[in-house]
């Protein structure tokens, strides 16, 4: 019986160990871990930590991509009764400094050079973390095969004691996750709050012992890492993704049935198909948007009709087949979440017969919350699907989607006015969107609360922070940062035209009228350099990667402006919504 999140390796053991449980790529080849194999890792990891001096409720930092390893640590960790705090290798030092500092993480495992040189320069002002431990190996710095050597076996049934003191309501771990206002919050996860969570997604993903999955999104974040745990629950393959680049490779290497992504994978591979199709000529070209146009009036309900359910099927044989190889041949369905989901892209795959399921969730609910089911009449295109089982969701008053359940976070780690804003008296979580029921059982996200949005790789963007740092240039009078399910962050910008019309002048440049000053290539490139500047605050996934210099002047009475001057971003986004579709050339497919 599961309990508790170290209890799901040895239920695969009991029950259908597997000889690929865990699996990575060392020196180009797979090297693959047996369920047996990984507990012995998993107990010698937990032994040294003691040894080391990580004691119940110490916290234990893992900044890595995902490999092997970092399951090891983590279940070694979680094995002692201490506490994990993964972290995104791509944020900032100042973001590691904050975070180490406040969850006073004692010991740091990093993946490798990269990561640990943003490390070591912050080590001075993190003085609770007591030593650091690479998986790579790097001159000077303690690798984590020293954890594998010379294992104190007096200290075993220490450990066994240990674990069995692991209890359900202890905290887990702690996920960091941007707040409205750009700070970090950090997310307190129980066992209980992930282990419910497996164990209702087991009732409505077909998922088996049978099954090789590959993961790629960051097991920092609850999505993927809670999926790894129902993986092993159910006894499926895990096989890690040797990098996003390496994904199309990885696929045919492995031939997965199944795989997790969040909608900008699959916007990168239909624009790569779309391309392929674009570069054909005469009939292959026909055939190919001819099929694609078919996938694209799929209907998931089934009233497609027998002349539709025809071609589709020769649309399956002559074009589909070949997305089903590319993918690997195998794909019996794709899981999508932490971002909305273009519709045409659930409609179009699915068509492929490559099932593409969409779920909804939070940090805060561990994370699932509802999802679209593989089985007839259970999913529907542009909803999250119905709730899991043992998870409540109501509709507030103001439209704003509440859930209750075994999942709910225990709180925000020392932050207690923000847990009490967040989750109410009765327990029920504010998830900050706004939502409503299709038919009765489906949830369809229409908006969200808050400013703060996500982007089509799932990443959470608090824009006021960006659009401030910004604003501290001289040439810029506005900013509004754009980007909700979208590939990247962009911004709509409204120059300080005074400030500009002077540069202009000492620059010698020609022009009539605001439109044509806006255009000019030497003030994009000038503004661009402003907002490069800008951008070195912020990690990579926070920084603006296209923008749009505007003639207008935006203010109360034209509308743009509340009276306290905050942008009114709805008004803005409509204003300027073919501006915002030209920035992101989104593709158009011919017919």
């Amino acid at each position: 019986m599961v309990k508790t999140i170290i209890d799901f390796l040895p239920y695969q053991i009991k029950n259908y160990p597997q000889a690929d449980a865990i699996c990575g790529k060392e020196n180009g080849k797979w090297k693959k871990y047996s369920a047996q194999e990984c507990q012995e890792i998993i107990d010698k990891i937990s032994i040294s930590l003691l040894n080391i001096g990580v004691a119940p409720h110490d916290k234990v930092a893992i900044i890595s991509n995902n490999r092997p390893e970092w399951n090891f640590i983590d279940l070694g960790v979680l094995q002692i009764g201490a506490v994990d705090v993964p972290l995104y290798p791509n944020i900032t030092e100042k973001e590691y400094e904050y975070i180490l500092n406040e969850a006073e993480v004692k010991l740091v495992f990093v993946s490798g050079k990269d990561i640990y040189d943003k490390v070591k320069d912050i080590l001075v002002n993190t003085p609770t973390v007591k030593d650091v431990y690479s998986f790579d190996l790097i001159d000077g710095v303690k690798n984590w095969n020293e954890l594998l050597i010379d294992v104190d076996e007096k200290l075993k049934p220490r450990l066994d004691e240990l674990k069995s003191t692991v209890k359900e309501s202890d905290l887990a771990t702690i996920i960091y996750t941007s707040g409205t206002t750009g700070g970090h919050k950090g997310v307190m996860l129980s066992h209980k709050n992930i282990v419910s969570n497996a164990l209702s997604v087991k009732h409505t993903m077909p998922h088996t012992q049978e099954d090789k999955v590959l993961s790629f999104l960051p097991l920092c974040h609850i999505f993927e890492r809670t999926a790894v745990y129902f993986y092993l629950y159910v006894g499926a393959s895990v096989y890690y993704a040797e990098s996003l680049d390496a994904i199309v490779d990885n696929l045919k290497e492995i031939k997965p049935n199944y795989f997790i992504t969040v909608p900008r994978l699959l916007e990168k591979v239909y624009e790569k198909i779309i391309t392929t199709g674009r570069n054909l000529t005469g009939l292959k070209k026909g055939i190919f948007f001819w099929a694609v146009n078919i996938g694209l009036e799929y209907d998931d309900q089934g009233n497609n009709g027998a002349w539709y359910n025809f071609k589709l099927a020769i649309a399956r044989k002559l074009v589909f087949s070949k997305w089903q190889a590319a993918l690997g041949g195998n794909i019996k369905g794709i899981i999508v979440g932490a971002a909305a989901l273009q519709v045409r892209l659930g409609r179009i795959f699915s068509a492929a017969n490559i099932p593409v399921r969409e779920g909804y969730g939070l940090t805060e609910s561990s994370p699932v919350l509802t999802d679209n089911r593989f089985e007839k009449g259970m999913y529907y295109f542009g909803t999250v699907g119905p709730p899991i089982p043992d998870v409540e969701i109501k509709i507030a008053d103001n439209g704003e989607i509440l859930a209750n359940g075994p999942n709910i976070m225990m709180g925000y780690y020392k932050k207690p006015d923000l847990t009490k804003a967040t989750i109410d008296d009765e327990g029920w979580l504010h998830t900050g969107d706004v939502g409503e029921f299709v038919d009765g059982k489906f949830l369809k996200i229409t908006d969200r609360l808050k400013q703060i949005f996500k982007t089509s790789g799932g990443k959470y963007i608090a824009p006021q922070p960006i659009e401030n740092k910004m604003k501290e240039s001289f040439f810029i009078e506005q900013i509004m940062v754009i980007g909700e399910n979208r590939k990247h962050p962009a911004a709509l910008i409204i120059p300080s035209f005074p400030y500009l019309e002077k540069w202009c002048e000492i620059k010698g440049l020609k022009y009539e009228t605001k439109e044509e000053l806006v255009r000019l290539k030497e003030v994009y490139e000038r503004i661009w350099e402003e907002v490069e500047k800008g951008n070195k605050d912020f990690g990579k996934t926070r920084k603006i990667k296209k923008i749009k210099i505007l003639a207008d002047d935006w203010s109360v009475d034209t509308g743009e402006l509340t009276p306290t001057q905050k942008l009114k971003r709805k008004v803005i986004l409509k204003k300027y919504e073919d501006i915002i579709e030209e920035m992101y050339n989104e593709d158009i497919v011919e017919k």
